[in-house]
């Protein structure tokens, strides 16, 4: 268990969906908070609904002068979570590069790009912690996930390698799957979302997991057992069982 009294924490898409409901977790257990997104409005009514110290640093991830120069106003933290993240359901044969370019731009380069700005102190410190946000999505290729998957799959390999560099030192790095989360995205989806949770169900799960000092963390457990298992189908039984069906 971790102690959050007096820890400071970015949160980066905290604006709505799982990340505000995050940071209301993340205050309720004492932890100082800078939540960050692009929208101000959303940021302001946000501080004020939090319970303990809480400020705003309005950002948008997809420029890398501007994340720098948030994290520089911010100053030392004790940890950075990665929330932001856009989405479009997408098939090959409906490519759009403009929304394509977003998801990757959003999804796993803001990611890149709050990490880099970050991790040096930390790593000098000797103490940190970053968690990050994939996705079930990401752990292989899904019919109509052009943008979406390959982003969540690149968030997931970054993770990976910061934990093989990182994880004899005291900089802990965590990763968070969740599967379907009730929020302005999935609300784009017109399929059915097996195991869909709330927002504040999926932000238990990730404060449980932020909890431990373990790296990874798939959720819900049943379905992300399907996600995970499918990695060792064979080509010609994965896409037969998962490919499109026209």
């Amino acid at each position: 268990m971790r102690d959050w009294q007096g820890k400071r924490y970015w949160l980066v898409g905290a604006s709505e969906g799982l990340g505000r409901a995050l940071a209301h977790v993340m205050s309720e257990a004492g932890a100082e908070l800078i939540v960050s997104a692009r929208s101000k409005d959303r940021l302001e009514s946000l501080v004020n609904e939090l319970p303990n110290v809480a400020s705003y640093v309005q950002v948008d991830v997809s420029d890398r002068a501007q994340v720098e120069a948030a994290a520089k106003e911010i100053g030392p933290i004790d940890g950075v979570v990665y929330l932001a993240g856009v989405y479009w359901p997408m098939s090959a044969t409906q490519w759009d590069n403009e929304k394509a370019d977003l998801m990757g731009e959003i999804n796993f380069l803001g990611a890149s790009r709050v990490v880099g700005a970050v991790i040096k102190p930390m790593i000098a410190r000797g103490s940190g912690h970053i968690v990050l946000t994939g996705s079930l999505s990401g752990f292989r290729g899904l019919p109509g996930a052009i943008g979406y998957a390959s982003s969540k799959a690149g968030m997931m390999a970054l993770a990976e390698s910061m934990q093989a560099d990182l994880h004899r030192t005291a900089v802990n790095v965590q990763l968070v799957n969740p599967g379907f989360i009730e929020t302005r995205l999935t609300d784009k989806n017109d399929f059915s979302m097996p195991f869909i949770m709330s927002p504040e169900d999926a932000a238990r799960a990730v404060f449980d997991h932020m909890q431990t000092e373990r790296f990874k963390k798939s959720f819900p457990l049943m379905f992300s057992w399907v996600f995970r298992l499918s990695q060792f189908l064979p080509d010609w039984l994965y896409y037969r069982l998962f490919g499109a069906k026209h």
